[in-house]
């Protein structure tokens, strides 16, 4: 329960200083950090690739009883029970997919979500706190021999949608 909320507020606390207008953040010349289009952007990178070492750390560390996984389908298994189990305290409501290298994981009440207003107004900041989520899927992905692009999308906060594309060889 503590570890849970020390990684919401780490979580809040990296989101902020990314985002803050004047944040130490030097992404390149002729490019403004913070607020705006491309400082949003590296923002979401740089999130992102927070996300994906942390994945990486975690694909080496939670899969020592599982070490071969047969089939795609068994890892994004693995990624909604045990890993958003390790990282969230709780399991992933919904794993779809078209058996085709597609898979679409629900989570109705995301927890870097929820202290986000449930307004529509605040459904365009949902993109930063979900990109440290996509690269810790897609790091842990990485980690297990499978290389993909993932996305997020909500509808409806806190609710959210993460599509996992594989891609194949």
């Amino acid at each position: 329960m503590v570890d849970a909320v020390l990684f919401e507020l780490l979580h809040t606390e990296m989101v902020a200083e990314l985002w803050a207008p004047d944040s130490d953040l030097d992404p390149g010349p002729g490019v403004s950090a913070g607020r705006g289009g491309r400082g949003q952007r590296t923002s979401l990178q740089v999130l992102e690739g927070v996300g994906f070492r942390v994945g990486q750390a975690l694909g080496e560390r939670l899969p020592r009883e599982m070490l071969a996984f047969r089939e795609e389908l068994d890892v994004l298994k693995f990624l909604c029970k045990d890993l958003w189990g390790a990282v969230f305290q709780k399991q992933m409501d919904s794993l779809r997919t078209n058996h085709q290298g597609t898979y679409i994981l629900q989570d109705s009440s995301f927890p870097l979500l929820v202290h986000v207003g449930s307004g529509l107004q605040y459904l365009e900041e949902a993109p930063k706190f979900l990109a440290f989520t996509c690269g810790l899927l897609r790091g842990t992905l990485s980690t297990l021999g499978i290389k993909s692009l993932v996305s997020a999308s909500v509808a409806a906060l806190p609710a959210c949608k993460f599509q996992v594309v594989i891609e194949r060889s």
